[in-house]
């Protein structure tokens, strides 16, 4: 046994450096397990893909090693919200215990930081809103930033990050105006990327990693060539975000964004040599005429685009209204092109132009085979958008620097050269192979693990399938999800959490809850997108931590999207969770559509290998936030009569931790009552 390998064993010993981080710790052979394999994987500078169930304690697991190794480590999250517990909390403790003195850095995008130079501009009221609730806002940013050190906008609580004071606040790479700036040497974007080159370990998120592929700007890619191991955790994301950045995307607003920037710069350094306000009313006028071309909204906001236009549109008024924005675009650049060498801010508005109207021919011309093209429409937006189907090739080599051996035909990585990778979640798939997960992401021949849950399901959880019951997608459906929900609240004195799949039955099941409770009901109401998420998550903690009084109201949160995972609800905060139906993806979707056209293609079936799959991977997600501890019980209701009744149920039901099935709603009913009387107890 290796040198890391005992001094793993060592830290994960009753007494060892762990239980002084966490005097609560006792050893755990799961997670020693998988502490055992990374520390593997780091010496043979493996590819190492591990499925960590609940309760495994996967964070230590990945980290002791990693620390130990003593090489530079990079580790990548889904959400800002572990990102920030990471570099907050478990590293300071662990670094602590372990006694090693590392150099800490968290890096996070650019939106993430404020930019004192857009600041400045809407304190000069040069792209100041007319909003009063937004200019509070923008104050309130003020008041914080001459005290804030690191810039970060994670800082204001208050702060949503759908706020539209972000992108006021805020740059991107297209509108920072680089060295030339005034507030260059004071940037807090560039002082977390300098702090970041310096550090020893360094968080970042799965967003700057891909979108540092091709921009190269985000220090990511200087960070890497010096990094021995990389760990991405909630790795189960992976694929979707990297399919986001690894595509084209264009957009009104970056098109009249971009008008506006060139009016601004020219009126500056290049007044009266050409007609800008009119070339650049021109430009946005033709972005909106395209805006109009797209129709009213559709259902779910997306269009199929599989040819040259997008499904449902008039291909002849859609192709002149991209041809004139195409031509307003150029005729902007003409100009530009003669005085771009007057001024470094001419010449980035110019390039960024260029840029712009070359993503634009891609999109006047057809989609390539292996890539899905969409429309995005909303009510006053338009983006056209075109992404792989998979991450496989570009993970292979862009980013772990290692090939498949093609030429013998053989599935094993390459590992000649770059750091140790080591991939984790909660879930990766339902197989001993992880494909699910291995597969898109191009990590086939990679060495697998899965670790058990150590949590006893059977004892600590009940699974309910309500039969009879209303079809998934019925005008009754919600009516009925809302009612057993609140009938079981009610039991619980809150302390339930509705997973919605579409917004349109979060806002059915919602109104349907707050109707049948009145305005004084004895239960609230929380719904995911009317305050901040950690608002809410806050809200929810407080009225279910400890047993009511007679004056206090307890909760029942409705939410979808986001609430699926990352949620931590431990203890009596949260005993029962009501998911509406399976989470299959939507059909109509166009990524959807066009990777059930590839399967479909080689002989294989969609459903039965695509579909299926995602829907078991989300529901095990969902069906994650009941049980967070070894001491938490509680009950998981799944509204869904497919789950009994067709044969794929029990695929899905396989997917799920292995809870005791409560057969009917005398047992469910009795499961709840016997919850609330321990919670009462307690």
């Amino acid at each position: 046994m290796s040198s890391l390998q005992n001094a793993v064993l060592a830290a994960f010993s009753p007494d060892g450096s762990l239980s002084v981080a966490e005097p609560g710790f006792r050893p755990r052979a799961g997670q020693t397990a998988m502490a055992s394999a990374v520390a593997e994987a780091i010496e043979n500078r493996e590819v190492l893909v591990v499925e960590a169930g609940t309760g495994v304690g996967k964070t230590y697991a990945y980290l002791v090693p990693a620390l130990l190794s003593g090489q530079r480590l990079l580790v990548s999250t889904a959400t800002k919200a572990l990102q920030d517990q990471l570099f907050a909390r478990d590293l300071p403790r662990l670094v602590g215990a372990l006694g090693l003195p590392l150099r800490m850095a968290r890096l996070k995008g650019r939106s993430s930081y404020l930019c004192l130079e857009r600041l400045e501009r809407v304190r000069q009221g040069k792209t100041a809103p007319q909003d009063p609730q937004v200019l509070r806002a923008v104050a309130a940013v003020e008041r914080w930033s001459k005290i804030t050190r690191t810039g970060d906008l994670g800082e204001l609580s208050a702060l949503d990050e759908r706020s539209p004071v972000v992108p006021l606040v805020t740059s991107t790479k297209d509108n920072c105006v680089g060295s030339d700036c005034a507030h260059w040497q004071d940037c807090h974007v560039n002082l977390a990327r300098q702090e970041a080159m310096q550090a020893d370990v360094v968080v970042i998120n799965h967003h700057l990693l891909f979108a540092d592929m091709d921009v190269r700007e985000s220090g990511v890619a200087q960070l890497l060539p010096s990094t021995g191991v990389v760990v991405i955790d909630e790795a189960h994301q992976l694929n979707d975000i990297g399919v986001q950045f690894a595509g084209e995307t264009l957009s009104s607003q970056q098109l009249i964004g971009y008008a506006r920037d060139v009016l601004r710069s020219t009126s500056v350094h290049a007044r009266g040599m050409a007609d800008w306000l009119v070339l650049c009313a021109t430009l946005e006028q033709a972005m909106r005429e395209l805006r109009l071309q797209a129709g009213k909204p559709p259902v779910g906001g997306r269009l199929p685009w599989q040819g040259v236009t997008p499904q449902g549109l008039d291909a002849q008024r859609w192709r002149a209204a991209l041809v004139r924005l195409g031509q307003s675009l150029r005729a902007l650049l003409t100009p530009l092109a003669v005085m771009e060498a007057m001024a470094a801010d001419l010449q980035r508005v110019y390039e960024r132009g260029a840029e712009l109207l070359t993503r634009l021919a891609r999109f006047a011309a057809a989609a390539d085979e292996d890539c899905v093209r969409w429309l995005e429409v909303g009510s006053q937006q338009l983006r056209m958008l075109e992404s792989p189907l998979s991450i496989a090739r570009i993970m292979r080599e862009r980013l772990l620097g290692r090939v498949l051996d093609e030429e013998n035909h053989s599935d094993q990585l390459n590992t000649d050269k770059g750091a140790s990778w080591i991939f984790t979640s909660a879930t990766l798939g339902r197989d001993a192979q992880l494909s699910w997960f291995v597969e898109p992401c191009g990590l086939r021949g990679a060495r697998v693990l899965k670790v058990e849950s150590p949590f006893d399901y059977p004892r600590q959880a009940g699974l309910y399938i309500p039969q009879p019951f209303a079809a998934a997608g019925s005008a009754q459906h919600s009516q009925q999800v809302a009612q057993l929900a609140l009938d079981g609240a009610q039991r619980l004195g809150g302390r339930t959490l509705v997973l919605t799949t579409t917004l349109k039955a979060l806002n059915n099941i919602s109104t349907a809850l707050r109707n049948g409770l009145g305005l004084l009901g004895e239960l609230e109401v929380l719904v995911q997108g009317e305050v901040p998420k950690l608002a809410l998550i806050q809200r929810f903690m407080a009225a279910g931590g400890v047993p009511q009084g007679p004056s206090a109201r307890g909760c029942i949160l409705v939410a979808s999207a986001t609430f699926w995972e990352g949620v931590d609800l431990p203890g009596d905060v949260l005993q029962l969770v009501v998911i509406d139906k399976l989470p299959f993806p939507p059909p109509d979707d166009p990524l959807v559509e066009a990777r059930s056209r590839q399967l479909e293609s080689v002989g294989r079936h969609a459903f039965q290998d695509y579909m299926l799959p995602e829907a078991a991977m989300a529901l095990k997600q969902g069906a994650g936030r009941l049980i967070r501890s070894e001491t938490d019980q509680g009950v998981l209701a799944v509204c869904d009569a497919r789950l009994a009744t067709m044969a794929y149920g029990a695929e899905l039901v396989a997917a799920l931790p292995p809870m005791r099935v409560l057969a009917g709603q005398g047992e469910f009913e009795a499961q709840l009552d016997a919850l609330a009387q321990q919670h009462g107890n307690n």
